[in-house]
């Protein structure tokens, strides 16, 4: 009988994903998971899309998030954000109904930068 080894980067649907809280490296909520951008080429996480502000949906402001910005809380099933409050507070977001188009190279470099990380796919 062979025995179960844990895997200790167990993998996770992007359905358990979505909706997950996100919070600063104080524990403070911030928003919560709304997509997963992925890049078909590499199959890689580009970005996490964070719901921020608003109330029951309402007014909130979606950012675009490299996904290696987070830290995952298994513990609490939630994304710890390392990146500062201030950086947050004039970061470059928008609403659910006019999306950055995710193909435009500029931008892409834009908001890496903007993170403090080299693009994903360099």
């Amino acid at each position: 009988m062979s025995q179960v080894v844990q895997f200790s980067n167990t993998p996770l649907k992007a359905s358990s994903i979505l909706g997950t809280r996100v919070v600063d490296v104080h524990a403070e909520s911030l928003g919560n998971i709304k997509e997963l951008v992925i890049d078909p080429e590499t199959g890689r996480v580009a970005y996490a899309v964070v719901a921020f502000g608003g109330f029951l949906g309402m007014g909130e402001k979606l950012f675009a998030i490299p996904f290696k910005s987070f830290d995952y809380d298994k513990a609490n099933n939630q994304y710890t954000l390392q990146v500062p409050k201030t950086l947050l507070e004039k970061a470059p977001g928008f609403d659910a109904d006019h999306w950055p188009s995710m193909s435009d190279e500029h931008w892409n470099r834009d908001i890496h930068a903007y993170y403090g990380y080299s693009p994903y796919w360099e």
